[in-house]
């Protein structure tokens, strides 16, 4: 009897996790179409035919990791919760995904970083939209505190983008060593930034004045 067809869709599925592990692995240059055919299972003319070049095969891979870490952080938001609350259920999902998901997370964080233009643009149209995504949280804390007029859009969109960075740096520490979990690397990233944060928000930051004074001192 004639083995039942595998439908499109998932023949396409398991050719771009073969590619993610090909590449976290390997890293662009080195990984080959001829292993992520036998990784798939699937013949190597095959998958030229649904994915056209190890380019392109290449770039679907990123678009699918970044979607799915992107819609990670969303789905584990708790909504209607505090700002605060919100934030570390975001983080908690962020970190929970790159750590289930490791290769993923080397191919965004790293290959895709590393091999020219169109791949860095497509990773950083995921990181934009996290920032945007912190960024509100960040303002609804600011509104809620009534000191809007002290921190505007530009000083939260760069305490956002902060953050982010933090985020991704903690990702990597903790797959290579094997670190906390996900929980724990979200309350220790918020115990790091919303206590600063606090201070902001209660025009406490930190102030130039204190440096020229040490300088002056110096002098």
């Amino acid at each position: 009897m004639r083995s039942k067809r595998v439908p499109r869709a998932v023949r396409e599925q398991q050719m771009l996790d073969a590619g993610v592990r090909a590449f976290a692995r390997s890293g662009y240059q080195h990984a080959s179409m001829d292993d992520i055919a036998e990784l798939a299972g699937v013949s190597k003319p095959l998958v030229y035919l649904y994915l056209h070049s190890k380019e392109e095969l290449f770039a679907a891979c990123i678009r699918r990791e970044a979607a799915a870490l992107v819609a990670a952080v969303r789905a584990a938001v708790e909504q209607g919760a505090p700002a605060d609350r919100q934030l570390w259920s975001g983080l908690s999902g962020f970190f929970a995904h790159t750590a289930a998901h490791q290769e993923g997370w080397t191919l965004l964080h790293v290959q895709a970083r590393t091999h020219g233009r169109p791949f860095a643009r497509e990773v950083g149209e995921m990181r934009k939209e996290l920032v945007d995504f912190v960024t509100q949280l960040l303002a609804v804390a600011a509104r809620d505190n009534a000191v809007r007029e002290r921190l505007d859009r530009t000083d939260v969109t760069a305490i956002a983008y902060a953050l982010v960075g933090a985020a991704e740096s903690l990702a990597d520490w903790a797959g290579v060593r094997g670190g906390p979990s996900a929980q724990e690397a979200a309350t220790t990233l918020m115990d790091f930034a919303w206590a600063g944060l606090g201070n902001v928000l209660r025009g406490e930051g930190w102030s130039r004045k204190a440096v020229s004074r040490e300088a002056a001192y110096d002098g």
